[in-house]
C-alpha cells in the first residue's frame, strides 16, 4: 500500500550551509514528486539543531504524513560538532516516537565539505532523496497498519 495521493509532506531544512542544504532539498524534492508528491513544505531553520523542534511543529500539526529532516554538519575544530549531530539525532527519533508521525534523520555529519557535496549531489549516496524514500517508506507503512484489512495482509 502506498501513501494516498492527497497526503502532503514536509521538508525540515537547515540552511546554515546553503549550497548543502539546496542540494538536499533538490534530492527530497525530486523523490517527493517521483511519488507524485508535488506539493511538500518546505520549513527553513538556521541549522540542524533546531531542526527537531521544527519537525515537532510539523507533526503536532496534523497536515503532514512525514517530515524529512534535511541539514550538514561539518566537524570543526571543536566539540561543537558532535553536540550537534547527536542532539539532532536524538530529537528527530523523540519526535517521531511520540507522535507517530514518520521523521527522517537527512542531515549529513561529514568531516569536510567535499564529503558532504558528495552525498548531496544525486546518486546513489543523495540524503536528501534518501530521506524523502524513507518518510515515504514509513508513511506508507503507517497506512497499510491503520488499513481495516491490515490485519489480513499482514498475517
Amino acid at each position: 500500500m502506498s501513501v494516498e495521493q492527497g497526503a502532503r509532506f514536509a521538508i525540515g531544512l537547515a540552511s546554515f550551509y546553503e549550497e548543502l542544504a539546496q542540494r538536499l532539498l533538490a534530492g527530497a524534492r525530486g523523490e517527493f514528486a517521483h511519488a507524485g508528491h508535488d506539493d511538500v513544505e518546505v520549513l527553513e531553520v538556521p541549522g540542524a539543531f533546531e531542526l527537531p523542534l521544527a519537525a515537532s511543529y510539523a507533526a503536532h500539526s496534523g497536515r503532514f504524513a512525514g517530515v524529512a529532516c534535511l541539514g550538514a554538519v561539518i566537524r570543526g575544530e571543536t566539540d561543537h560538532y558532535a553536540f550537534v549531530c547527536a542532539e539532532a539525532a536524538r530529537g528527530i527519533m523523540q519526535v517521531q516516537l511520540a507522535t507517530g508521525v514518520p521523521c527522517a534523520f537527512g542531515v549529513l555529519t561529514c568531516h569536510t565539505l567535499e564529503q558532504a557535496l558528495a552525498r548531496s549531489g544525486g546518486g546513489k549516496r543523495d540524503q536528501g532523496a534518501n530521506a524523502a524514500r524513507a518518510v515515504l517508506a514509513m508513511a506508507s507503512l503507517r497506512a497499510a497498519l491503520a488499513s481495516p484489512r491490515a490485519e489480513q495482509r499482514i498475517i
